[in-house]
């Protein structure tokens, strides 16, 4: 069963993010609050949990689109092949928020994504999914909870999250209403940037 976890996003409790934190490094299933939509991640690290976020998604662990949340725009020269300063200032001026950006992935892959050329790359303007990377040491993986043909309350309401995701995961943070419009998914990996959807985060780049 899922325990839901109220956390404030103004005051986020250091204590009940390590407590968190330290179940997800042992493998739990975590859906939180970004700037987005809820979402349902673990610790990049953990392949137990990493097989079940896929299976829970119904795709194969090393064809699955996932995103990496990170701390900060620092974090991602460990995972984010060398960008030009064009892209960086796209990086720079947009994050935090509500985007995902595709980026050139390396040779620090997590090894289940080592076939993997590029990475979504999500920094959230939300002090409650930053914190949780924070406590756990390293990103996230994470994908959107947000389901087009389920009624919009299920995905933005965490008491009914909680009872809909119940026996798939081991905790749900309530960090109050969540939003109903996913990010915006920007393709950083050419030599002009591609919208590949268009959701919170505004195109004007």
């Amino acid at each position: 069963m899922a325990q839901l976890v109220r956390i404030y996003e103004d005051n986020p409790s250091p204590k009940e993010l390590q407590r968190i934190a330290k179940a997800m490094k042992d493998g739990a299933l975590v859906i939180y609050p970004t700037d987005t939509v809820y979402g349902l991640g673990c610790d990049i690290n953990h392949k137990g949990a990493l097989e079940k976020v896929a299976k829970i998604r119904g795709v194969k662990l090393e064809k699955a689109n996932f995103s990496f949340i990170c701390e900060s725009l620092s974090d991602l020269s460990e995972y984010v092949s060398q960008i030009d300063t064009a892209t960086f200032k796209i990086l720079k001026r947009n994050l935090p928020g509500p985007y995902t950006f595709i980026l050139p992935g390396n040779n620090n892959l997590p090894s289940v994504f080592k076939k993997k050329k590029t990475v979504g790359i999500r920094v959230p303007d939300n002090s409650i999914a930053i914190g949780l990377v924070q406590a756990l040491g390293n990103p996230i993986i994470s994908t959107s909870i947000k389901d087009e043909d389920e009624v919009i309350e299920y995905t933005t309401d965490p008491s009914l999250i909680v009872e809909k995701w119940d026996k798939l995961v081991d905790y749900v943070i309530d960090g109050g209403y969540g939003d109903n419009v996913a990010s915006t998914v920007i393709d950083l990996t050419g030599d002009e940037p591609v919208l590949i959807r268009e959701g919170k985060g505004s195109v004007e780049l």
